[in-house]
């Protein structure tokens, strides 16, 4: 079950960090492009915000785990990353992407799962 849930976590860093540094450092119109079209409406600022905080939990999903320094970060992370499918998954749903929807879902899954598996 570890090993498992060291994939899962894997899993929910990559695609945290990709989306990070993507929100951090590209235009609007090149996040639209790659599929991030939640941003549409958000000012750069948030945009840039919310791709540092995605950086952050890419780094709070593995090194707190890993080193055993404040190792209840990473369920904490792993519930933050919850949250923000959970507030993507209602977003893409109402511009019909579908497939963007069944993604969140998977990953609000994967991440409560971690949770609730690394907070036991």
């Amino acid at each position: 079950m570890n090993t498992l849930l060291w994939i899962a976590q894997g899993l929910l860093a990559a695609v945290f960090m990709y989306s990070g540094i993507m929100k951090s450092s590209q235009r609007r119109e090149k996040l639209m492009q790659v599929g991030q079209t939640g941003v549409a409406n958000l000012s750069y600022p948030m945009i840039r915000f919310i791709g540092i905080i995605e950086i952050l939990g890419a780094v709070g999903i593995l090194v707190p785990w890993a080193t055993g320094i404040l190792p209840w970060l990473t369920p904490f992370t792993a519930l933050g990353f919850a949250v923000i499918m959970m507030m993507a998954a209602p977003i893409h749903y109402k511009r019909g992407e579908y497939g963007s929807v069944a993604c969140n879902i998977f990953l609000l899954l994967t991440a409560l799962t971690v949770m609730v598996l690394r907070y036991a």
